[in-house]
């Protein structure tokens, strides 16, 4: 398309346009008008400004499935929405299970309407949300989830509840069994939102009881619907996707998938290489790449990077990292670079139920776009368990459009890619 220059507000020059709801990958133009996507093309005129972006890489704005920006609310387990969004590169965040229906307002009124980012939730089952990062087990019981108080909730709410968050591991189980997860499910059925539910070790189990974590998921995985969410595929942590007898992944999670639920990334302190490999080598390949950034695994400026009593959480883990530098390390054990697009763009926001409206540059569509560079070298990745690798490439955030307006990529959350020869 082409017009007056008059039409259009600002035209991203010479990208590399990456858009799979589309089916767009190629050298093209993005012309913004009136905070929306106005034209996608080439040689499109200059309109009032023009940013060259020639050699960057052009996608959708970015949506991460799984962010904690309940600020102040959750204690040092909240970060700032905008660090981790709109100044990390992404202009659409969902935090998990941070707000409650008790917390809900205070979360729409102090972190939805203040940040520049779009911020989303999947509401917590627990009416306490995500206090602390979750570090106080006896507030997670069965007892403390309100079925029909949340849904109503959810419901009430939809524009920014978008599904249920739970968490189905060894610690909880060997205190209530899977009741939780039950009435969590119970709520999304409700409600008419999907389910997220996080598998791996979280808490230590009463008492030191023997739980086998193998038997959590076979009970856990049939629970869930198409649509519902299974998270950390490549946790570091007993009673995730790959059993604990055989090593390899459930034959009750490939039941799951095959009946179409979805699985997210859910990055965070779980992320192993050893696991990555081993799920990616037999298949599991993620829907959706959530970030899983806290202020238990990214210490915000000024906090003892050492971590201190942030030790004390069960999330707590070695970083930084952010949404871009899981990319990277996806990128680094071979899953397609435009299957991870997919990731953070058309698959996330049908997770959301927001296809028409985000997750892709199409005429009409609010003007979300993020501007990355992929940047060649030797770069050193290292996971929570020690592990080190060596990326050819790191994909490293330029800036976003949100809704039209500029936003550099200066969060002081972002990881600095680190040469292999500099790092040595």
């Amino acid at each position: 398309m082409s017009g007056p220059a008059e039409r259009f507000d600002l035209v991203l020059r010479g990208g590399h346009v990456i858009d799979p709801a589309a089916r767009r990958d190629g050298i093209a133009d993005v012309a913004v008008s009136g905070g929306r996507i106005a034209a996608v093309g080439k040689n499109l005129p200059d309109g009032a400004r023009a940013i060259d972006v020639t050699g960057s890489t052009v996608l959708p704005g970015m949506i991460d499935t799984h962010a904690h920006v309940y600020k102040h609310v959750t204690g040092r387990f909240g970060l700032d929405a905008d660090m981790c969004g709109v100044r990390s590169g992404v202009t659409t965040l969902v935090d998990q299970g941070g707000p409650s229906l008790m917390t809900l307002p205070g979360f729409r009124k102090f972190i939805v309407e203040n940040a520049e980012t779009r911020v989303l939730c999947f509401i917590s089952a627990y009416m306490v949300g995500g206090l602390e990062g979750h570090l106080y087990p006896s507030l997670y019981g069965p007892e403390q989830v309100d079925v029909e108080g949340t849904a109503k909730a959810a419901i009430t709410n939809r524009d920014i509840v978008k599904g249920i968050k739970a968490h189905g591991e060894i610690g909880g189980a060997s205190r209530w069994g899977c009741e939780v997860v039950k009435r969590a499910k119970e709520i999304s059925r409700i409600a008419g939102v999907p389910i997220y539910i996080h598998l791996g070790q979280m808490w230590p189990t009463k008492d030191d009881r023997s739980v086998d974590p193998d038997a959590i998921v076979r009970e856990i995985a049939p629970l869930m619907d198409e649509g519902d969410i299974l998270a950390h595929p490549f946790t570091r942590h007993p009673g995730g996707f790959i059993s604990e007898e055989t090593g390899e992944v459930h034959p009750a999670v490939r039941e799951a998938i095959a009946r179409g639920v979805r699985v997210d990334v859910g990055h965070g302190s779980h992320f192993s290489f050893r696991m990555a490999r081993l799920a990616l080598a037999q298949g599991i390949v993620p829907f959706t790449l959530g970030a899983d950034m806290h202020g238990y695994n990214v210490a915000p400026p000024g906090e003892d990077a050492e971590g201190g009593d942030r030790k004390a959480n069960p999330f707590y883990g070695v970083a930084p990292f952010s949404l871009c530098h899981a990319m990277t390390e996806l990128l680094s054990f071979g899953m397609p670079f435009r299957e991870i697009v997919k990731t953070v763009t058309s698959n996330a926001a049908v997770v959301l139920g927001m296809e028409k409206e985000i997750g892709t540059l199409e005429e009409g569509r609010a003007a979300d776009v993020s501007v990355l560079d992929i940047v060649p070298g030797r770069w050193e990745l290292r996971d929570n368990s020690g592990e080190t690798v060596i990326a050819d490439r790191a994909i490293v955030p330029r800036f976003v459009l949100k809704d039209g307006v500029r936003h550099d990529a200066d969060s002081p959350l972002l990881p600095r890619p680190v040469p292999a020869a500099e790092a040595a």
